[in-house]
């Protein structure tokens, strides 16, 4: 019985650290589109920095129009075409 009662509170912070964590959101959003080689693609992403945001949106797009690790890193490398904030603190 009292094992079965610290699990349960361990279970019960467990899950509200998830959802405080969860619930605090990220505060920048923001559409990158990059371009390579004559492709382009643009990806909507959350962070919770500016910077975090930019990488993200670049290295999403560019999983999406580059192949292999060369071209990937080389398309990274790059400066975005566009970044549109969609949300900004």
């Amino acid at each position: 019985m009292k094992i079965g009662l610290i699990v349960a509170v361990f279970a019960i912070a467990f899950v509200a650290l998830i959802a405080y964590s969860t619930l605090q959101g990220k505060n920048y959003r923001a559409e990158v589109c990059m371009s390579f080689e004559g492709r382009h693609a643009c990806k909507k992403v959350s962070s919770k920095s500016e910077q975090a945001a930019i990488r993200a949106g670049t290295e999403g797009s560019c999983a999406d129009i580059a192949s292999g690790v060369t071209d990937t890193m080389k398309c990274i490398a790059a400066e975005p075409d566009s970044i549109k904030w969609l949300q900004r603190p």
